[in-house]
């Protein structure tokens, strides 16, 4: 009972640190990379269609990405949908191909895009926390219904927080990278 409570616990913080990474993915460093466009959705024939499922993204430099649209009809969505994006990225349209020339990062954008990712690792901090605080409420459950003595508790307890601590690490480490990535640019 209580190992089942920590297994859904660890998975749980996994995900979380799996979700932070995928933020940290979105935030620009200043290097093409084709998941830069992975939250962009075009209004495709009346639905919201990810970027992906429309077109074959690939970076042609270390500053410009190419989207080749496997539809001609749907360039101008594409066009419109990266433009309105947050990203604040220009596309070029070249035919068939649309260019996206990613702009060099000021010193002051990457002080604010080290803000962002530092927001981003608190909520992943949050989200694990919160995790301990069901995985805690569970246990305290048990604990309430007889089902478990109060030391296999305390020691569960005291097993999550381990858990808890591990993945606050791994956030810890990987906001540290990017803030670095962010920096040397």
């Amino acid at each position: 009972m209580i190992n089942d409570i920590k297994q859904d616990a660890d998975q749980r913080m996994d995900k979380s640190v799996e979700s932070t990474k995928t933020q940290f993915a979105k935030v620009r460093t200043g290097r093409a990379h084709p998941s830069l466009l992975d939250s962009i959705h075009v209004n495709y024939y009346g639905a919201d269609t990810p970027l992906k499922q429309l077109a074959n993204i690939g970076t042609e430099d270390s500053r410009t990405l190419s989207v080749t649209v496997f539809d001609q009809s749907a360039i101008q969505a594409v066009e419109k949908a990266i433009m309105s994006s947050d990203l604040g990225l220009n596309p070029m349209s070249a035919g068939a191909v649309i260019r996206i020339p990613l702009p060099a990062l000021t010193e002051e954008r990457r002080k604010d895009l080290i803000k962002v990712v530092r927001a981003e690792a608190e909520g992943g901090r949050v989200a694990v926390r919160n995790v301990r605080r069901d995985a805690n409420s569970d246990i305290d459950s048990l604990e309430k219904e007889k089902e478990i003595s109060e030391d296999d508790a305390r020691k569960a307890k005291d097993d999550v927080q381990k858990l808890t601590d591990a993945h606050i690490k791994q956030i810890d480490a990987i906001l540290a990278d990017k803030e670095k990535e962010l920096m040397e640019i």
